[in-house]
């Protein structure tokens, strides 16, 4: 991707009372409006998402323990990209100066790629626990949390090595935001990319798409085995979790096939001239991500929904159907008297 500022101009760029920009005015209004509009929008939610945990230890099990996982690095998403991109955007270019366009640049790419990896792990506990019950899988909160320090772990070395000049962090698009320094030729930056490319996106796309279609398809089969033998169906619950399901991918690639395709043409023909805007918008997409999950979580999952209301509410609120204030002895009786194995409740 080419424009008409590169990293090597920062120095200059920084030190100027204020840059020449390359969009027109109006243009950075409105981008710093739709930041400022999806920084209220994903903290919010992410911070909601959040407090219902800590407030109610009683709902925190494997599953919900990569949620929680998933809003914290969403919130730093909000709080390190979306929140400055709103201030740069208002002032027209990146007024920060150089090491806090670094910071941005590696907290977001950071924050970003452990998204995308809880998001894919927790794409392969819901594969296991539905599709291989029989496999002696038995999720539990210490093995979440191990996948989770891998995770993150994992996420650290690929932000990283940019710092250590494997690649670098600089200015992007219209230069009020900073991401990895596509625009840098070289074979050391061109090595990274290809392998960020296929180890940080096209892998864990692979993986997410693989194992949400097999949980679909599994959940099918189970309605329809428990039809035949005369159960009752819990066609319901299936359909809510099958939604749940198609919602998180659809979200997904809202967010981050644009950027998962503008890298893989980057990678194939380095020298091809993007305009800086079409370069930006990507990175835009991928900043929306905070806001969905928390969102998807709240209307798929009624035991998540009532806390989030009872808090929202300040206590007030009261779960229908819940004679008792707790809502761990309500959920322990439901499963309890559940005997279907194919009764999937979303998480």
């Amino acid at each position: 991707m080419k424009s008409n500022f590169t990293p090597a101009d920062m120095d200059l760029w920084t030190e100027a009372p204020e840059a020449p920009t390359i969009f027109p005015r109006v243009g950075y209004s409105v981008l710093s409006f739709l930041m400022f509009i999806n920084t209220l929008l994903s903290v919010f939610n992410n911070t909601l998402v959040i407090s219902v945990m800590l407030k109610n230890p009683q709902i925190v099990n494997a599953m919900n323990v990569i949620i929680l996982s998933l809003a914290t690095s969403d919130l730093m998403i909000a709080c390190c990209g979306s929140a400055i991109v709103t201030l740069t955007n208002y002032k027209g270019y990146f007024f920060l100066g150089k090491e806090f366009c670094i910071f941005q640049g590696f907290a977001v790419n950071y924050f970003g790629l452990v998204s995308l990896c809880t998001l894919t792990l927790l794409a392969y506990e819901r594969y296991r626990v539905v599709c291989k019950p029989m496999a002696g899988f038995k999720l539990n909160v210490r093995r979440s949390c191990q996948g989770l320090m891998f995770a993150w772990v994992y996420c650290l070395f690929w932000a990283v090595a940019p710092l250590m000049g494997w690649s670098s962090y600089g200015p992007e698009g219209v230069q009020t935001s900073c991401s990895l320094a596509w625009e840098e030729r070289s074979w050391s930056n061109y090595s990274y990319l290809v392998l960020y490319t296929l180890l940080c996106f096209l892998l864990p796309t692979g993986i997410i798409i693989y194992c949400y279609s097999k949980v679909l398809i599994s959940m099918r089969q189970l309605n329809r085995s428990v039809e035949l033998q005369g159960g009752r169906s819990s066609l319901e619950e299936n359909e809510r979790a099958g939604r749940m399901v198609l919602a998180m991918i659809v979200a997904f690639f809202i967010c981050w096939l644009p950027y998962t395709a503008l890298s893989v043409v980057v990678v194939v023909d380095p020298e091809l001239e993007i305009p800086p805007l079409l370069a930006t918008m990507p990175m835009y997409f991928a900043k929306t991500s905070p806001v969905y999950n928390p969102i998807i979580y709240f209307l798929s999952n009624k035991q998540f929904r009532d806390c989030a209301l009872e808090v929202l509410s300040c206590g007030r609120y009261i779960p229908r159907g819940t004679k008792t204030g707790s809502l761990m002895m309500a959920s322990l009786q439901r499963s309890q008297i559940t005997s279907i194995p194919s009764r999937i409740q979303p998480v």
